[in-house]
């Protein structure tokens, strides 16, 4: 099928070191310009983005710090990718939330004015969430085939988040699952430690989402300046940060877990000074004193000894 389209529309997606649109950078962006004759024109570029790319984005999309040394900022291409996209509407894949945001950050950061007046958007992703909505109602009929009779009623809709599970499990046993790092597995399988683990997609530390479990089991902030920041490591060169979330809007369970890390951290300092002040003070040798220093007589105060003293401190 051939899109009907009264302009180019450019299909974009970004790579990027993160996705926190204001503080992460772009490392890769490839756009497919589809034409009004059918034609399509392709540009693929990386970008170098001034920082560290971290380990964890790395894993996602297979692009390294030494991948992209030697590749152009995207201030130095900034121009260039304006000019491919100028005349066209954006298309792209949660692109409304994340690619487009993130693009205009780079081109403002640039300063080059990307004029977005008249553009339209397509998001292929709202197309997706909306014709096939998530709902239970619609995971309902999905899966068991039938409606559900009183919906939205607690007793109804825990019946058939129920019966929808069981269908789940029949549906997809033995049915392979590729994450985002290219690993295959069966997941959906009837063991609850299983489906905990295929379920927690963002491994959450308080369910808020304010703080997440990195890698290596380490709580880490999840949002603002700090994000990607382990909880520690903010408490050692910003304390005053605890009292901040404390004190803050933030639900009472996150506000909990805060606390178990503040306590955790507080008793390690505590423990780290109690050791410190235990550990015995090392003197550097001093020279033995010679009987004949020892019985080295005083000396002779003079009155011109006396004149100085009273000029040096007023008496």
């Amino acid at each position: 099928m051939k899109l009907n389209l009264k302009r180019p529309l450019a299909f974009f997606d970004l790579e990027a070191t993160g996705i926190n649109v204001g503080a992460d950078r772009i490392v890769e962006i490839a756009i497919l310009k589809a034409m009004p004759d059918g034609t399509e024109q392709i540009k693929t570029m990386r970008i170098n983005p001034e920082m560290p790319i971290p380990l964890a984005s790395s894993l996602i999309h297979g692009i390294y710090d030494e991948d992209i040394v030697n590749e152009p900022t995207f201030k130095v291409v900034a121009k260039e990718i304006a000019a491919f996209m100028d005349d066209a509407d954006l298309a792209g894949y949660n692109s409304n939330k994340f690619d487009i945001p993130m693009l205009l950050e780079e081109f403002l950061r640039s300063g080059v004015d990307f004029n977005m007046a008249g553009r339209k958007f397509v998001d292929v992703q709202n197309i997706f969430h909306q014709m096939e909505q998530r709902t239970l109602k619609a995971a309902y009929k999905f899966y068991c085939g039938e409606e559900i009779i009183n919906a939205h009623s607690a007793e109804a809709d825990i019946k058939a988040t129920y019966e929808v599970l069981l269908a789940q499990l029949h549906r997809y046993k033995d049915k392979n699952f590729e994450d985002k790092q290219g690993n295959i597995s069966a997941p959906v399988v009837n063991d609850v430690e299983a489906l905990h683990q295929f379920t927690n997609l963002h491994n959450p530390v308080d369910f808020a989402g304010r703080m997440v479990y990195n890698e290596n089991g380490e709580e880490v902030i999840n949002f603002g300046k700090h994000k990607g920041k382990t909880v520690e490591n903010i408490f050692d060169t910003e304390p005053s940060y605890y009292a901040w979330m404390k004190q803050g809007d933030f639900p009472l369970y996150t506000k909990k877990k805060l606390d178990e890390i503040w306590s955790r951290w507080s008793k390690k300092k505590e423990e780290q000074r109690h050791a410190k002040a235990s550990k015995p003070a090392v003197f550097q040798d001093k020279k033995p004193v010679t009987p004949q220093e020892r019985q080295k007589p005083a000396a002779v105060v003079t009155t011109d000894m006396l004149e100085q003293l009273k000029m040096k401190f007023g008496k």
